[in-house]
């Protein structure tokens, strides 16, 4: 992590800048952690809020790889155990233990949740594709930094890796930490989700946090007008080219809770 996040810092020299090489990251922001995390490991993955052809699974969990965030396995595990557990002991990431704990510090230790990953993800441990993508995501991402040293050199190297990693990796975090102490929360979800505009802006619509701890299931997470999805812009345009199915929602007789 500290390897990372230093080498992030050479993007600030001059040398190292260059437009194409922004045009790079974001790109990169986008599919890693928009169509890979976002969309991919969360909503399809660890809540299957829709359903793909196989294929496209596979696509959007390699993209979720290239994001370097753990292997697949291990990241679906625990989400699913935070969400039954949230803001409570078991909770990987409990936001009651501080700011800094739920965004970061709670990967620096062997948390009990480690040990309960393998009976949450009996759908996906044995699948040969997702052991892949578990092992081998260093691999990886050391293959992009080839391809991206082969077009552009370091600079973009030095911008689509490192610099690339350390924004994906503090947008999701955002989701752990800011969006259980800022914003309002519109559904009362016995945790302290909220919704946080901002994140949602730079996670692609995981910002309305309390909307999704209030109805997990449901691949659509901005509910009102203003709470802009992108992600569930991006399952809309699967849903019309026949790659997703079987969307889930919230019922149309749901009320909001005062909270």
């Amino acid at each position: 992590m500290a390897f990372i996040h230093f080498f992030a810092l050479f993007a600030l020299l001059p040398g190292n800048f260059s437009w194409s090489a922004i045009g790079v990251v974001l790109l990169l922001h986008w599919i890693t952690g928009g169509l890979g995390i976002t969309l991919g490991w969360h909503r399809l993955v660890s809540h299957r809020s829709f359903k793909a052809p196989k294929l496209v699974e596979y696509f959007f969990v390699f993209c979720g790889a290239l994001a370097c965030q753990g292997g697949v396995i291990d990241w679906v595990g625990l989400h699913r155990i935070h969400h039954l557990h949230s803001d409570r002991d078991l909770d990987p990431h409990d936001s009651s233990l501080g700011f800094f704990w739920s965004h970061l510090g709670w990967m620096f230790y062997k948390i009990p949740a480690h040990e309960h990953i393998p009976r949450f993800t009996k759908d996906i441990k044995d699948d040969p594709v997702y052991k892949f993508f578990d092992q081998y995501f260093v691999l990886i991402q050391v293959v992009l930094g080839l391809i991206l040293y082969a077009l552009g050199g370091w600079s973009y190297v030095v911008w689509g890796i490192f610099f690339r990693l350390v924004f994906v990796f503090h947008c999701t975090w955002f989701v752990n930490s800011a969006t259980h102490k800022f914003g309002y929360r519109t559904y009362d979800s016995d945790d302290k989700s909220r919704n946080c505009w901002w994140v949602a802006l730079v996670t692609y619509g995981e910002g309305w946090h309390n909307n999704h701890h209030a109805y997990q299931y449901s691949a659509r997470h901005g509910l009102k007008w203003w709470e802009i999805d992108i992600t569930w812009m991006t399952i809309r345009l699967l849903q019309f080219l026949g790659l997703a199915t079987d969307i889930k929602m919230i019922p149309a007789s749901a009320t909001e809770a005062e909270t």
